[in-house]
């Protein structure tokens, strides 16, 4: 449990470096939207560019990570869809929910895939973000339609906007990169290399800075529901799964660290232009991140 700790730890704590800059308004005006959108545009996926391009393919048994993290998501994404009239939440409600649920915060799994085990943990880790982003964004997306929250403009919107997504890119960048056997040749390698290793420090700090501790007091049925699947229940069928496989330490470990991740602090974002419940969203980005503080250990633990 100590070494686990010790790996998450300064993690935390960035987080609660950003969540208090955050509180105190430091630095001011629009420093810190400006700096999320560099972060999410150029430096994280600099470095899943630099990850990908480089990475010894071969030893990340990519099928078999597959199963795990897409299958539990599938899983828990039709069981929420068959539920639905069950948990009795309206459509902006159901949107959040299923976001909360499913969307992952990449920064915290990146970052602690690094602390946890290095540079074979940052390859895995970036192997599950070029998996479950694509997967995850449209199952989000077609929540939205299939809610009714979308007009026709802002449908259209959406789709460029995951066509479009830095993250998806960057994969696709990569993997591109790597199966060509360019890679990155020169002096691109360092420097890509250099950008992107300033991604997960500075998205740790923001991360804590869009929390929002006045949501918390909302604690209502989609709260906990969410919660529990997310916190709970995702990370123990993906457990499962992973064992069951026969996967390595360092990939059940990165899969099972991606399964208990808190959602992703852009799922706000995301909810208040597509018509969600963004007060809800707020309610469950700002409880699991920090509920994840202790959950997220524990579950490590547990594999170990």
């Amino acid at each position: 449990m100590e070494g686990v700790t010790s790996a998450l730890g300064p993690l935390f704590l960035l987080i609660l470096l950003g969540a208090l800059l955050g509180w105190q308004r430091q630095p001011g005006g629009d420093f810190w939207p400006r700096l999320e959108r560099l972060v999410y545009f150029l430096l994280f996926p600099a470095m899943l560019v630099s990850t990908l391009a480089t990475a010894d393919m071969g030893q990340v048994p990519v099928i078999r990570l597959a199963l795990a993290l897409l299958g539990a998501i599938g899983l828990f994404a039709l069981l929420l869809w068959c539920l639905r009239g069950r948990l009795r939440l309206d459509g902006p409600a159901f949107t959040s929910a299923l976001q909360g649920s499913l969307r992952f915060n990449t920064y915290v799994g990146v970052a602690g895939a690094a602390a946890l085990h290095g540079g074979a943990g940052t390859t895995v880790a970036a192997v599950a973000v070029a998996l479950m982003v694509p997967v995850v964004n449209v199952l989000c997306v077609a929540s939205f339609i299939a809610a009714g929250t979308l007009g026709p403009s802002s449908l259209g919107k959406s789709l460029t906007a995951l066509v479009h997504n830095p993250l998806i890119l960057a994969c696709l960048t990569g993997i591109g990169l790597n199966l060509s056997g360019i890679g990155l040749p020169g002096w691109s390698g360092p420097s890509v290399e250099l950008l992107g290793r300033a991604a997960l420090p500075l998205g740790l700090v923001a991360v804590g800075v869009a929390l929002r501790p006045a949501a918390l007091i909302r604690l209502d049925r989609g709260v906990w529901i969410t919660n529990l699947v997310k916190l709970v229940l995702m990370p123990a069928l993906v457990l499962t799964l992973a064992l069951a496989m026969g996967l390595d330490p360092v990939t059940r470990d990165i899969a099972l660290l991606f399964a208990a991740l808190p959602t992703a602090t852009s799922a706000y974002i995301l909810s208040r232009q597509l018509g969600g419940d963004a007060e809800l969203m707020a309610a469950l980005i700002t409880g699991q991140t920090l509920l994840a503080m202790v959950t997220l250990p524990l579950w490590l633990q547990l594999a170990g």
